[in-house]
């Protein structure tokens, strides 16, 4: 009888460990579905923030977009006396600008009778190798308003020619915002008054028609009259 009592004890755990075993191995698949999605998950979220440039600091590796360097570089000639001036060639503003100033004149039709007076006054050397310079540059029609007479004599003197010219050079470049300043004392060592803004602008008496003409060594401000030194 007790023989018959453990064989029936035995026979129902075994019947247990049979009836256990399938819910270990499904609790042991469950585990492992788990990791293996938690792997596949994180590799995901690897694989987007890769695609979208993203470490793991939450910085990006998206390239930078090009800076607007506008403000930096120099503002285009302006003034309606630009139109005159030649579109290529050794006159035209990209030519001027290879050139020094006496030389970038002597290439504009527009300044031929400057570069004239400059030439008597044996100026266009100094002109020419002078670094950092301003000049108001009178076109042929200011030259044209003074008396032939007084034209005439002013070129056959030298001594006063250069003092007119060198009235009209100041001995540092001036950007068009730098007009604002009003005041600059000349090579001459007398002052010019600069008034106006943006575009407009008076240099004593003359007015600006085409200003900001860059040459190699000087920026240029044609000047519809010519400059005369007080005193």
């Amino acid at each position: 009888m007790r023989s018959t009592m453990n064989r029936a004890r035995r026979t129902a755990v075994a019947v247990v460990a049979a009836a256990a075993l399938p819910l270990g191995l499904a609790a042991c698949s469950s585990d492992d579905d788990s990791d293996d999605r938690s792997e596949s998950s994180e590799s995901s979220e690897s694989s987007d923030n890769g695609d979208n440039g993203t470490d793991e600091s939450g910085d990006t590796d998206e390239a930078p977009s090009e800076e607007d360097t506008s403000g930096d570089m120099a503002a285009e000639p302006f003034g309606p006396a630009c139109a005159a001036v030649p579109p290529d060639g050794a006159g035209s503003f990209d030519g001027m600008a290879q050139d020094p100033v006496a030389t970038a004149a002597g290439n504009n039709p527009e300044l031929s009778t400057l570069v004239s007076a400059v030439e008597a006054a044996g100026l266009g050397d100094t002109l020419n190798s002078t670094e950092n310079l301003t000049v108001f540059a009178p076109v042929n029609a200011a030259f044209a308003e003074i008396p032939e007479e007084d034209l005439d004599g002013l070129l056959a003197d030298p001594d006063a020619l250069g003092g007119v010219l060198t009235y009209h050079v100041v001995g540092e470049r001036l950007a068009p915002e730098d007009l604002a300043r009003s005041s600059f004392e000349t090579l001459q060592g007398g002052t010019v008054t600069v008034s106006g803004e943006g575009e407009s602008w008076q240099v004593d008496d003359a007015s600006v028609v085409c200003g900001n003409v860059q040459t190699a060594n000087a920026t240029v401000y044609l000047i519809d009259g010519v400059l005369m030194p007080q005193g």
